[in-house]
């Protein structure tokens, strides 16, 4: 992590961890949609004494995948009386702003004593909704006492920096090496976050976990989450991500896994799988036809990945166009490494294939789509032999 390594995706779970069977099928979950670290909150003496076995679950299951607690209030108490939490845990997720009031030096300082005894790295994650109070308040009043006071924004996002740089300080302090920590700052405002990683990123060589907070449901949290980061990432700001969406009751969690993967894989950085160019479709492609051929092969290339990702070495890289008529339909495809189009007015079913730039074959009838599929696994097995 940090400096030339890729950018890794994060994910973080939403059961309740002193469930440690449904916790585990969770991991498991978002590990196979291809999230690279997955978080759990341990905020009970339940939660932590079930870490141990869902970590067990975990990689008894076939999968590995460090496993991150996420402390708030009491994690300087769970972390000494649960030591088997303390070592089964990959990392710890630390946010100084509420570690106490009385002790928090003395509260993160025993969290980081802990993890130097257990050699696991460090996430200070400052947070926008939970800013240490009194380290605020002391920079506002000194702020009131200037000639030419800041904006009280600015402000803000000079005591969340602070926060979190002095943290660092404290945990080397205390015997946490400089290359085990890992900062965040996260804000709920896009042009904000992007404000706050600028500064923090001059400021500072620690490795950065990038994410939009409380970024909201559906749509609002993809967008916001999506032009946050890649406004960040296209700086080369950034070393780790997390898309924070509110799931839908009973929804997929593993959408957080795929937007993020997403945003990495537009901005060039990262490959994770096929890309599937395909068309809006407009008055030329006014049946169904041609948006259930682009999702049965979108939902194809998904189900395969997981089985083609450690078969097939380079797959990731692949791009695939499914096009709805003769506008665009035949140059997209010949720009693709294996393409089908559609002629439009009314999608008759009649689709070139191109392969590798190359017109290989017209399907014809209603089976294009299998047919179509059965073409792509061919290219695949002949372009990215099995390992």
């Amino acid at each position: 992590m940090g400096s030339a390594a890729p950018v890794v995706v994060q994910s973080m779970t939403n059961t309740d961890t002193a469930d440690p069977v449904s916790t585990a099928e969770q991991v498991i979950a978002l590990a196979q949609a291809g999230s690279q670290l997955v978080r759990v909150t341990v905020n009970t003496a339940e939660a932590a004494k079930a870490v141990p076995e869902i970590v067990t679950r975990v990689a008894d299951a076939g999968v590995n995948v460090p496993i991150i607690g996420d402390f708030h209030y009491n994690g300087h108490l769970l972390l000494v009386q649960h030591p088997a939490c303390a070592a089964a845990l990959a990392k710890y997720r630390i946010n100084p702003g509420n570690v106490g009031a009385r002790h928090r030096d003395e509260n993160f300082r025993t969290i980081i004593k802990v993890a130097v005894e257990h050699g696991k790295p460090v996430r200070i994650g400052v947070n926008w909704g939970s800013l240490d109070q009194d380290l605020l308040t002391t920079m506002m009043d000194a702020n009131a006492s200037r000639p030419d006071p800041l904006d009280a924004k600015d402000v803000y996002m000079e005591a969340m920096i602070e926060s979190a740089l002095r943290s660092a300080a404290l945990a080397e302090d205390t015997g946490l090496p400089h290359d085990r920590i890992v900062i965040s700052a996260k804000i709920s405002q896009v042009q904000d976050l992007l404000d706050c990683y600028r500064r923090l990123a001059v400021r500072c060589d620690y490795p950065l976990h990038l994410g939009l907070t409380e970024a909201g449901l559906g749509m609002k949290g993809i967008v916001a989450s999506t032009a946050a980061l890649s406004l960040v990432l296209a700086e080369g700001i950034g070393d780790t991500i997390r898309v924070s969406l509110t799931p839908r009751p009973g929804g997929d969690r593993t959408e957080e896994v795929y937007v993020a993967q997403q945003v990495l894989q537009s901005l060039g950085l990262r490959s994770f799988a096929p890309q599937v160019t395909a068309c809006p479709g407009c008055g030329r492609t006014t049946s169904t036809f041609f948006q259930k051929m682009a999702e049965d092969i979108q939902g194809y290339l998904r189900e395969q990945m997981p089985v083609w990702r450690t078969r097939h070495p380079g797959v990731e890289t692949m791009k695939v166009a499914v096009m709805g008529c003769v506008v665009n339909g035949p140059g997209e495809s010949k720009h693709a490494d294996i393409g089908i189009s559609l002629p439009g007015t009314f999608e008759e079913p009649k689709a070139p294939v191109y392969v590798d730039g190359a017109l290989r074959v017209t399907l014809k009838g209603h089976g294009i789509v299998p047919e179509f599929l059965a073409l792509l696994n061919d290219y695949v097995e002949r372009k990215y032999p099995a390992a």
